[in-house]
């Protein structure tokens, strides 16, 4: 007989309990663009299936979630929730060493320069970028972004500016990368640049600067994801060395 008790702790948290004890947790955050995302962690199937099941008599429709495309049990499982595919994107494992690269000359164009991780002002870093996230959404569409765990803040998207390096044109910002200080393998989070800037070198200059930095510091390599639909983001990494080593398959329940 199942015994299996959920709780819900918070706004968007719930527990799954067994005899009072902990064995399984769920969650959902609301992305930028508004989609809400979910992620459960369970140490049993009935858990999961439990907690999936109260978090979706709770939560307004469409929801998301993002499965290993290889962990093909999990992705059943979502599937049996009735989620169904709706976008995938690749993981990348990004060289630092510019002699595999080929950045070791990479510069910015003629005045642009490029403020590295933890240089920019907080100010102009999130006027630009709510600036390119208009501009993506426009054009591409926020929808085919690597999937975000970040929280709003204030409308803002800038919480931690040591996690940015900036490409600058005079007293304008007009390119950013964001970088996770994921220990032993740095995440690389966003490439963007200005749309009025795109093909002058600024986001291969950006790459230049931050994995240069990494491989000084012992790094060896960095990861990073694209959306499938992003030509452009797969274009630059492929450019650079990177390898393509696995995917990510983000999954929908309308």
């Amino acid at each position: 007989m199942d015994t299996t008790e959920i709780t819900r702790v918070a706004d968007r948290q719930w527990h799954a309990l067994e005899d009072d004890q902990v064995v399984g947790r769920g969650e959902a955050w609301s992305r930028h663009d508004g989609r809400i995302f979910l992620s459960v962690d369970a140490w049993r199937d009935t858990a999961f299936d439990r907690l999936t099941a109260a978090m979706l008599a709770e939560l307004p429709r469409p929801l998301y979630t993002m499965v290993d495309a290889a962990d093909l049990a999990l992705r059943s499982r979502w599937e049996q929730a009735g989620f169904t595919l709706g976008r995938r994107e690749f993981v990348y494992r990004v060289p630092t060493d510019p002699g595999r690269t080929g950045l070791g000359t990479a510069q910015p164009p003629q005045g642009v320069t490029i403020l590295p991780l933890g240089a920019a002002d907080k100010a102009p870093l999130r006027d630009l970028d709510r600036t390119i996230r208009a501009e993506v959404e426009a054009a591409l569409g926020w929808r085919e972004m690597p999937a975000e765990v970040l929280p709003r803040l204030d409308d803002a998207t800038v919480i931690d500016p040591t996690k940015y390096a900036v490409a600058a044109e005079g007293d304008r910002y007009v390119g950013l990368m964001r970088v996770a200080p994921v220990p032993r393998q740095p995440r690389i989070g966003l490439i963007a640049v200005r749309a009025a800037r795109h093909r002058r070198g600024i986001a291969r200059a950006l790459l230049a600067d931050v994995l240069g930095s990494l491989h000084r510091s012992g790094v060896g390599a960095a990861t990073a994801e694209t959306g499938a639909a992003n030509a452009a983001a797969a274009a630059l990494f492929d450019s650079v060395g990177a390898e393509r080593v696995g995917s990510n398959l983000e999954v929908v329940l309308h």
